[in-house]
């Protein structure tokens, strides 16, 4: 049976953890698809973030998560508001794991009846988180590619969000 993995994530921004979650999951899977929400904590697009991820990993599949809900927790209303959002995202995809580095993977797993995989859930691998980076970029920048790194800062001087240059 072919191993078809997902993840979920704001990717606001894509750093060091992330990657090292989306490397080992492309490494077990067959195929694997990563849902990007779209999010009010930073001013860079879902686009633009979408576009780190398959500018390093081309055989990562894209799903662009629109109008996500805002309501997070692990409590079962917000577990099935969330669930019935993501289960639309993922319609049609015979997904049979779950990666995650955080406690919701579980919930996820346990929702769909399919294969809960941490990645390095407690951070000792890679110890930094997207909050961190945006409450202090200039001290967690080394948890970012350069060309992140130089996006945010001139996503962060702009007005409103403009589509990067191709």
């Amino acid at each position: 049976m072919k191993k078809i993995g997902f993840t979920i994530g704001k990717f606001a921004p894509l750093h060091k953890g992330h990657e090292y979650l989306i490397e080992k999951a492309l490494e077990e899977t067959d195929e694997f698809y990563i849902v990007i929400y779209d999010t009010d904590v930073t001013k860079i697009p879902v686009e633009a973030r979408a576009k780190w991820i398959t500018d390093k990993y081309k055989n990562a599949k894209i799903l662009y998560a629109y109008n996500s809900p805002k309501q997070y927790g692990l409590d079962d209303e917000s577990v099935r508001i969330q669930m019935e959002y993501l289960t639309k995202q993922i319609d049609g995809i015979p997904v049979n794991c779950f990666y995650s580095n955080e406690p919701y993977g579980e919930k996820v797993a346990e929702y769909l009846h399919i294969e809960n995989r941490t990645v390095d859930i407690n951070k000792k691998q890679v110890p930094i988180s997207a909050s961190k980076i945006r409450e202090n970029l200039e001290y967690y920048k080394t948890f970012l590619e350069p060309n992140i790194y130089e996006d945010i800062c001139r996503f962060k001087n702009t007005e409103k969000s403009e589509p990067l240059e191709e």
